[in-house]
């Protein structure tokens, strides 16, 4: 039987102890065909506050639109350290089950658990129950714990089954943003005026480069963002260029002037198969610390880990907000890291530390 969502942004709760929440799952580790998973046993008797609630979310697997869902959350900062999934590096957030989950006052002490492993532990350090539902649910059905190269099962690659389609006609999870708190009044009518303005813009009505131009000249007297929807200067099928930088955690670096990273993509706003898209416009000439660098990350629809051959780094506090996305992914909570290639990136002086800006909208970054 399904819950009614009840939890909305800023509620407090506590995450239910270990054997409470093998008891709402089926024989593959999951609730709803979503995975509970070794990654998350570390935050159990623990109290965290609601980040957004998750009943809609991005199609990562086969990229059509948005999907829907019930009864989840996702909660302040509390990131899947990939390390059961074999050192994934993508730190997605996790989603939360509200069966998983019990309301609480405030950020009080949580109840004790004497059953409840407080850390992330391997799986002969933790109850059998836990070795053979939650250890082995990140494996494919039937494949071996120790298989040379593992076919990965995690809440990205369950998003599928765990979630229904959305229609663009579907008016009521824009509701559901507001009465839950995942998006303020403000947000969604700002949001909605880049839907209205794409639409004149890339429209036939032979104003597209004037409304740009305008565009462009207030939000520079604002300072604000370019237009996002934008065309890379490179034909399509040319030689993108590279640029080294050997970037580390911690360093500090500029994200480059729209103008810049345009000279580096082709017209499909790509640079040796890695994307920079329209969310990425408003990250454009600010300051940020390198979060780390991306390697390897598990393919969302096959679950075999891929190892990236190029260069590829995130950003502290710089993920998706859902501002500037169509097919029904606008407003998605999930807030994906984006991925920067190091030719989109300057670095910058320590001197210049205090330029580093804290969005308010990458909250569930932590």
């Amino acid at each position: 039987m399904r819950m009614q969502a009840t939890l909305k942004a800023g509620d407090w709760v506590e995450i239910r102890s270990l054997p409470e929440i093998l008891q709402t799952l089926d024989s593959r580790g999951c609730r709803d065909a979503m995975p509970f998973m070794p990654e998350m046993i570390r935050f159990c008797g623990k109290r965290y506050q609601v980040y957004k609630r998750a009943h809609r979310t991005c199609d990562t697997v086969d990229y059509v639109g948005g999907r829907g869902l019930e009864s989840t959350v996702h909660l302040e900062g509390l990131r899947c350290d990939g390390e059961p999934h074999g050192g994934c590096h993508a730190l997605c957030l996790l989603f939360w089950k509200e069966a998983w989950l019990k309301p609480v006052d405030g950020p009080g002490p949580a109840r004790a658990h004497d059953d409840a492993p407080g850390s992330s532990a391997p799986p002969a350090s933790v109850p059998a129950l836990t070795d053979g539902v939650v250890w082995r649910g990140t494996r494919a059905v039937g494949e071996p714990m120790d298989a040379p190269d593992p076919t990965y099962v995690c809440q990205a690659t369950q998003l599928l089954e765990a979630t229904v389609a959305l229609r663009r006609s579907q008016f009521g999870p824009y509701l559901e943003d507001l009465a839950s708190g995942n998006v303020r009044i403000r947000e969604m009518l700002g949001a909605f005026v880049y839907l209205v303005l794409g639409l004149l813009v890339g429209g036939r009505y032979g104003i597209g480069s004037l409304l740009m131009w305008v565009h462009d000249a207030v939000q520079r007297l604002r300072g604000g963002m370019p237009y996002p929807e934008r065309r890379g200067k490179i034909p399509k099928g040319g030689k993108t260029p590279s640029r080294r930088l050997d970037l580390q955690a911690g360093d500090l670096v500029r994200v480059r002037s729209l103008d810049e990273i345009l000279e580096t993509v082709d017209e499909d706003l790509r640079n040796r198969g890695m994307g920079f898209h329209s969310e990425m416009v408003q990250f454009t000439g600010k300051t940020f610390r390198v979060a780390r660098r991306i390697e390897k990350i598990v393919h969302e629809k096959t679950g075999k880990m891929i190892h990236l051959k190029n260069d590829a780094v995130i950003l502290e506090d710089v993920v998706c907000t859902g501002r500037f996305i169509n097919n029904c992914r606008r407003f998605c909570p999930r807030s994906v890291y984006l991925y920067f290639r190091e030719i989109w990136l300057e670095r910058v002086p320590e001197a210049d530390a205090a330029a580093v800006r804290s969005l308010p909208a990458a909250r569930g970054t932590g």
